[in-house]
């Protein structure tokens, strides 16, 4: 027997994930949760799914076994806590919380039920980080020297719909929510390679002056006045990181997260025009973006008459490249469709194989922390003028908890 998924939001997200459970050799069923009655009848017929229900609490009395939380970025963490005092497993888009509470009760309640938790970090999935993953492990970069990542995401690219779409007349009170509040695209890509932490923290904000009032003191749930923001990071293998966190930049490359790594052996660089390795032979340099590319699917998911923004195609729609591991994906994925840069598939199905081995998977709640409690506090240093300040440490998983590879399990029989 499979396990019956409660999907949480029926929106433009949970959308391109529904066919990839539905579809998964170790799911039987899906649910359907929504607050909005129209958009919870366009999406259980189209999919197919029979059962439904109006709210998270009103899911959590059912008999589901693990919920996919896909609704707006402030409400994670208190969702997530119900859940796991539910009983279930949950996978949760980022980020993991708002809060350092917030983060402590998660990991105690993870602790305490032993039930997976797993953030849904598509960064951690890009082509850019598992090739560095996969050639830090071999030992090609040597010692971590220096990272940077960048989210460079205009509110014209799309952030505009998204917020009405979740927010409904208030959106704007949640669209201001701090940039660094929302790091985890940046963060994950380097503390992922090196498996290492954030320790120290310096951060400067951006005071915004856009006409729309979103970033203001006065103008969101946080009193956020940053639309910019950008941090200096310590990393615990004594290596440095810097991460951009901007939502009102001039910028129109492709994708709107880029990363580059320097180690004392080799080194990989990201831009807009490609990517490349180099290594201590003066002026060799192997360009790898063929082997990195994604090709688009402008194909939408559902005939919803809301239609994904043209900036963001290539996140919702995107296909596998050369370096992924798409050894290890189930034979029922084939065809099916993908998204964020060939993330989709990899974390619906590290989720489920987590459950079904109880292991934990890669991104799991303590790695989910590491990413998100850089910018709570890097958002904080912003408030005192760059102050340089350190990052909670929440520790690491019970030992006897054993880790997930993902890559090494292939088989999927019952």
């Amino acid at each position: 027997m499979g396990y019956k998924i409660g999907v949480v939001g029926a929106g433009q997200f949970s959308k391109c994930f529904i066919p990839l459970f539905q579809a998964h050799p170790f799911v039987d069923q899906v649910a359907l949760a929504e607050q909005r009655q129209d958009r919870l009848d366009k999406y259980a017929e189209f999919f197919g799914i029979k059962e439904t229900y109006r709210s998270l609490d009103e899911m959590l009395l059912s008999d589901v076994d693990a919920v996919a939380i896909f609704t707006q970025r402030h409400l994670h963490g208190e969702q997530t806590l119900k859940a796991l005092k539910a009983g279930k497993h949950v996978y949760c888009a980022v980020p993991m919380a708002q809060s350092k509470e917030e983060i402590a009760l998660i990991l105690d309640a993870v602790k305490e039920t032993g039930l997976i938790y797993m953030t849904g970090e598509t960064s951690y999935y890009y082509p850019s980080t598992v090739i560095c993953r996969d050639r830090f492990k071999a030992g090609h970069f040597g010692k971590f020297v220096y990272g940077e990542a960048q989210y460079l995401h205009d509110m014209l690219h799309g952030f505009y719909d998204a917020f009405k779409h979740s927010g409904g007349e208030d959106w704007k009170k949640v669209a201001g929510i701090p940039p660094m509040y929302y790091p985890t695209h940046s963060v994950s890509m380097i503390l992922s390679v090196t498996g290492a932490r954030a320790t120290h923290v310096s951060c400067l904000g951006y005071v915004d002056e856009h006409e729309d009032g979103i970033f203001r003191k006065d103008g969101n749930l946080w009193n956020n006045p940053f639309s910019n923001q950008s941090a200096l990071v310590r990393t615990s293998d004594g290596g440095m990181m810097r991460v951009n966190e901007f939502r009102r930049v001039g910028w129109g490359g492709k994708n709107s997260v880029y990363m580059s790594m320097f180690g004392t052996s080799g080194s990989f660089e990201e831009h807009a025009g490609g990517s490349v390795w180099s290594n201590l032979k003066w002026g060799q340099v192997e360009d790898l973006t063929s082997d990195l590319d994604c090709t688009d699917e402008y194909v939408e998911v559902a005939e919803d008459g809301e239609g994904t923004h043209k900036v963001l195609h290539h996140d919702f729609h995107a296909s596998l490249a050369k370096v992924h591991h798409s050894y290890r994906l189930p034979e029922s994925f084939d065809g099916l469709p993908n998204g964020h840069f060939g993330s989709h598939q990899f974390l619906v199905d590290d989720f489920l194989k987590a459950v079904w081995t109880k292991k934990l998977p890669p991104n799991h709640a303590w790695r989910a922390a590491d990413y998100i409690m850089p910018g709570l506090i890097a958002h904080e240093s912003s408030l005192n003028n760059g102050e340089m300040m350190e990052v909670t440490d929440f520790g690491k998983p019970p030992e006897n908890w054993e880790l997930l590879d993902p890559d090494s399990f292939v088989a999927y029989r019952f």
